[in-house]
């Protein structure tokens, strides 16, 4: 039995953790749980699956001391956006396997937190649908084996806007994602394409692809998660429903290919379609392949950007498309350094927000 700690309990991926928890109680146990601020609902899932082990994010709260006290098998990180980062360094020095569903730790650090959980023998698994779908096909084709990879998109609520219908599109509009149900920022980022960019970055560090080796697939039912192309040039994907327990369930059971409690996939009456994605006007994804390329601080920079300008989106302060302007301004500033330490990663975010700030 998996003892399993969650972080961000109350949100989406911890949310879906715990359900997979409640169907399989005999294959894991919840020994520890965190939140940001809801801690009503933090204390009555404590209560429910016997935890007393629990944190919120008050400035005095210690993760050291709750996974000391817990000693948990494997620790889910469902922490959203630049602040999911310092959680997984701690989770990765402490010693334990680490299911990541932060993808800004990825982007804005990959290169200290690979260093890190080499040093300490730890596995870290991809619990992105599209990065846990190439982390499964990777494992049983290898990476030898593999020319290229290809993330699919659901194309968000504006796929099918024109260019000056994206100029008077609102919060709300933005707000109603077609096929997944997920927090404010990150289904903004859906409808910009700047979540697709991120997991283009997150791509070519965690799995060392190229920029140009990566391409993203407009696929509006989201049952394909991602595919990759073998050096034959045939096609293999991962297909599922649109339902993040399958990739978290996926990183609970690694490396076992375990039977799933989830509902299966069926093909018959099944329609997909697929579409280039619209680069010119969704421009977050095109910036997003010109960071790939790069192994400086300009991944930690459109990451900050970006998440300022949402900010201000979502406080009304900005239009929809005035994102990628911003996000534009701050990655002509130069950003070559290359972060040695997890300080200096902080201290580049902070000099992008306050630009970001400046910008608006």
């Amino acid at each position: 039995m998996k003892k399993v700690l969650v972080l961000g309990c109350t949100g989406s991926i911890g949310t879906n953790t715990l359900e997979i928890i409640r169907k399989m109680p005999e294959h894991f146990i919840v020994c520890g749980l965190s939140a940001h601020t809801n801690k009503e609902k933090l204390f009555t899932l404590s209560k429910e699956f016997s935890c007393p082990y629990v944190l919120t994010s008050d400035k005095d709260a210690s993760l050291e001391k709750l996974i000391n006290d817990t000693k948990p098998d494997i620790v889910v990180n469902g922490i959203a956006g630049s602040a999911g980062l310092l959680p997984s360094k701690i989770v990765l020095e402490a010693g334990v396997d680490l299911a990541l569903a932060n993808k800004e730790t990825v982007v804005m650090a990959w290169p200290l937190i690979k260093k890190l959980a080499n040093s300490k023998n730890v596995k870290i698994i991809p619990v992105d649908s599209e990065h846990s779908a190439i982390f499964n096909l990777i494992n049983q084709i290898k990476t030898e084996n593999i020319s290229e990879l290809i993330i699919t998109a659901s194309g968000g609520p504006f796929r099918n806007h024109t260019k000056e219908q994206l100029e008077s599109v609102t919060l709300e509009d933005a707000l109603k994602h077609p096929t997944w149900n997920m927090g404010k920022k990150i289904t903004i980022d859906s409808a910009s394409l700047a979540n697709k960019g991120l997991e283009v970055i997150e791509a070519n560090r965690l799995f060392n692809f190229s920029a140009d080796k990566i391409k993203v697939l407009v696929h509006p039912q989201s049952l394909i998660h991602s595919i990759v192309r073998t050096n034959d040039g045939m096609l293999y994907a991962q297909i599922s429903d649109p339902d993040m327990k399958h990739p978290i369930f996926s990183a609970l059971t690694y490396p076992e290919n375990a039977k799933s409690c989830l509902k299966q996939f069926d093909l018959f009456d099944c329609s997909m379609t697929f579409f280039k994605p619209r680069t010119d006007d969704f421009p977050m994804l095109k910036y997003a392949f010109k960071v790939a390329e790069t192994t400086d601080s300009y991944s930690i920079a459109y990451n900050a950007a970006n998440e300022v300008a949402v900010e201000a989106f979502i406080n009304k302060s900005i239009k929809f498309n005035d994102i990628p302007v911003i996000v534009k301004k701050v990655l002509d500033c130069d950003w070559s350094k290359v972060p040695e330490s997890f300080e200096e990663v902080f201290d580049m975010d902070a000099r992008a927000r306050a630009i970001s700030k400046d910008f608006l």
